[in-house]
C-alpha cells in the first residue's frame, strides 16, 4: 500500500487527522527516566503506545535524536511503530534537500534505514533534488511549502511573477511533482489564510500541518481552511503539547488525555 492509500486508510480507521510529533528533549522529559539516550526510546515508545488510537500519523523529528547520538534509538522506535502500529503512517521529519548522490543517500536513510512511509524535504534546490525521493515507489514526499515559523515569509512570500513563492511551490506539487511520485505539502496552521489558498490550488493533495498547540495555531481555523470535501486531507501535528502534558509520574496518561482532547477538537470542527 502506498503513502496516499495508507494515509486515507488511517484517516478512516481512526476518524482522526491528528499527527503526534515525536521531538524528545532530555531537558523536558520526566527526570525519573534519566538522561541517557535510552531514555528517549522509552519515552517515545510509551507516548506512541498511549496515543496510537488517536493518531493517523507519528512524526519523529530526526534532529532531536541525532543531537544526542540516539540514531540507534530512532531506528528502534521506527521499528516499534511499524511492528506494533502498522496502520499508522510513519513520517520522518528531516527536511532534507540536496542534489545527486547525496539526495539518494538521504532517501536511503529515510526509507531504508528508518523504514519511513514518508519524509519531509526542502524544495529549494529544485525538482532534480526531489527525484531520488519520488523514485521510491509508494513512499511519500512531503515538501515544505508555507511553514509555520515567524520568519517563513522572508522567502516563501516573495513575489515570483505575480504570485508568492509558496503558491508556486503548490502549483509545482499538483502540476508536476504529483506525476513523479506521492507528494504532499507542509503548510503551517499559523497562517490559515495561506492554508486555504494552498488547498484551493492543490485540491485533495494531503497536507502536513504543524503549528497547533505550543505554536499557537487555531484548531478551528486550521480545519476549516485545510479540510477536503470528505472532511479529511490533513495531518495536523501537535508535539510539545502532547509530549510534555505532564512532567510527573502521570506523564503517559497526561499525554494520552492531551492527544484525545486535540483529536476531539479537530473532530468537532469536521462534523
Amino acid at each position: 500500500m502506498g503513502f496516499h492509500d495508507k494515509l486515507a486508510s488511517a484517516w478512516r480507521a481512526t476518524d482522526s487527522m491528528l499527527c503526534v510529533g515525536l521531538d524528545p528533549d532530555l531537558g523536558k522529559m520526566p527526570r525519573s527516566l534519566g538522561r541517557e539516550p535510552s531514555a528517549v526510546l522509552r519515552f517515545c515508545r510509551e507516548i506512541v503506545d498511549a496515543t496510537a488510537h488517536t493518531a493517523c500519523a507519528f512524526k519523529p523529528q530526526i534532529a532531536y535524536f541525532a543531537a544526542i547520538g540516539a540514531e540507534r534509538e530512532l531506528e528502534q522506535l521506527c521499528a516499534h511503530i511499524r511492528a506494533t502500529h502498522p496502520n499508522t503512517v510513519l513520517i520522518l521529519d528531516a527536511k532534507r534537500g540536496d542534489i545527486g548522490p547525496t539526495a539518494e543517500r538521504y532517501a536511503s536513510e529515510a526509507f531504508e534505514r528508518y523504514g519511513a512511509d514518508a519524509v519531509t524535504v526542502n524544495p529549494y534546490l529544485g525538482t532534480d533534488s526531489l527525484q531520488p525521493f519520488f523514485a521510491r515507489a509508494g513512499k511519500g514526499v512531503i515538501v515544505l511549502c508555507r511553514t509555520s515559523n515567524p520568519g517563513s515569509g522572508d522567502l516563501q512570500s516573495l513575489d515570483t511573477e505575480g504570485r508568492p513563492l509558496y503558491e508556486r511551490v503548490a502549483h509545482l506539487a499538483v502540476d508536476r511533482w504529483s506525476s513523479l511520485g506521492e507528494v504532499a505539502l507542509v503548510v503551517g496552521a499559523t497562517y490559515p489564510a495561506e492554508l486555504a489558498r494552498v488547498r484551493s490550488i492543490v485540491g485533495d493533495l494531503p497536507l502536513l500541518v504543524p503549528g497547533i498547540g505550543a505554536q499557537g495555531g487555531d484548531v478551528e481555523a486550521t480545519v476549516r481552511a485545510g479540510r477536503t470535501t470528505n472532511g479529511y486531507g490533513m495531518m495536523i501535528n501537535s508535539s510539545r503539547a502532547i509530549l510534555y502534558a505532564s512532567s510527573n509520574d502521570d506523564w503517559v496518561a497526561a499525554a494520552q488525555r492531551a492527544a484525545e482532547r486535540t483529536r476531539d477538537e479537530i473532530r468537532a470542527v469536521q462534523a
